[in-house]
């Protein structure tokens, strides 16, 4: 019987694995990069947590990038890439210095899920090696599994009236086997929208209940700042999408940071509001380089795919903890 993948991995030499604590809520995703990926971020949330980002940004000597680690865990979980970093190096993956050295380069973006499980478990070395060696080119699971385990969207009142978040994935072929694909963590501030317009997922009006408020709403019944100290201390949650497009197209290193920023137009079409000060937004993209293309067609599909995978997360996800699934509100 024949698989169809419209996952991430539908990207040809993309690798992806999870690694998923069910009991502590958190977890991570490794996206190992076939040989020659040429990587790309754009980073618009106000509350981020990343690291290796500058890199992979123009005008900055690499432009190859060995994986991608997506996790829980809040700024702990950032810990999860030195385990990556020593199973690619184990495998001979990496980028070679000058003076002959295998450095693997390997980027990472963390969202914040300490609220749900237990927050004192957050991905760590151990975690994100073990998520390396479990990835895989079949289709992705998707759901609570990975840097989706613990997420929620519309956690401004807790858990009880937040609706739970997740990992998704989609792709489409553009022809010719010309692909363009995104995984997406989401654990959004805002509501996610589906394409109609209808509100998915986001803070419901009360635990019993599954209707939404709708945060534009919600943010204004937020208090007003006495001034501009006191706004940059207030939260309304800790939240974030962080996610990774991929595609075959042969491009550079600024072309793929090109399409980093217009997937982050697919972000805010599924998620209202998007890129505040609340949240960590940040999208990964890479270019595996076997297909010739041009850049604007893979950043236009590359933010109705990021759309897709946003709005697939949240349909994909089940309960976890005191966090009620999109699937189990009218149940």
């Amino acid at each position: 019987m024949t698989v169809t993948n419209d996952t991430l991995t539908a990207v040809p030499g993309i690798r992806v694995g999870h690694h998923t604590d069910l009991d502590a809520a958190t977890g991570c995703t490794v996206i190992i990069c076939p040989p020659g990926t040429v990587g790309g971020v754009d980073q618009r949330g106000g509350a981020p947590g990343t690291r290796e980002t500058d890199l992979l940004r123009p005008m900055h000597q690499v432009d190859q990038v060995s994986a991608i680690v997506l996790a829980g865990g809040s700024a702990y979980g950032l810990a999860a890439a030195d385990g990556v970093m020593r199973c690619l190096e184990a495998d001979g993956i990496g980028y070679k210095t000058g003076l002959g050295y295998l450095v693997p380069i390997v980027a990472s973006a963390i969202l914040f899920d300490l609220a749900v499980g237990s927050a004192t478990v957050r991905p760590d070395a151990a975690m994100g090696a073990a998520a390396c060696r479990a990835a895989t080119p079949d289709p992705v699971t998707q759901g609570t599994v990975g840097a989706g385990t613990g997420a929620r969207v519309g956690a401004m009142l807790g858990n009880a009236t937040a609706t739970k978040g997740g990992l998704g994935s989609a792709s489409i072929d553009l022809g010719d086997g010309l692909m363009v694909a995104a995984l997406v963590a989401v654990n959004a501030v805002g509501d996610v929208i589906d394409a109609d317009g209808t509100i998915l997922a986001g803070l419901r009006q009360s635990p019993e209940s599954s209707a939404f408020v709708g945060m534009l709403n919600a943010l204004r019944t937020l208090p007003r700042p006495a001034s501009p100290a006191a706004a940059s201390t207030e939260s309304s949650g800790e939240n974030t999408v962080i996610g990774v497009v991929a595609t075959n197209a042969a491009l550079n290193k600024e072309q793929t940071n090109k399409v980093a920023q217009m997937a982050h137009d697919g972000l805010a079409r599924a998620v209202r509001p998007a890129h505040t000060m609340f949240d960590g937004d940040t999208l990964f993209a890479l270019a595996t380089g076997t297909h010739p293309a041009n850049v604007n067609l893979i950043g236009a599909y590359a933010a109705e795919i990021v759309a897709q995978a946003i709005r697939n997360g949240v349909r994909a996800a089940t309960s976890i903890a005191d966090v009620r699934a999109l699937r189990d509100l009218n149940n």
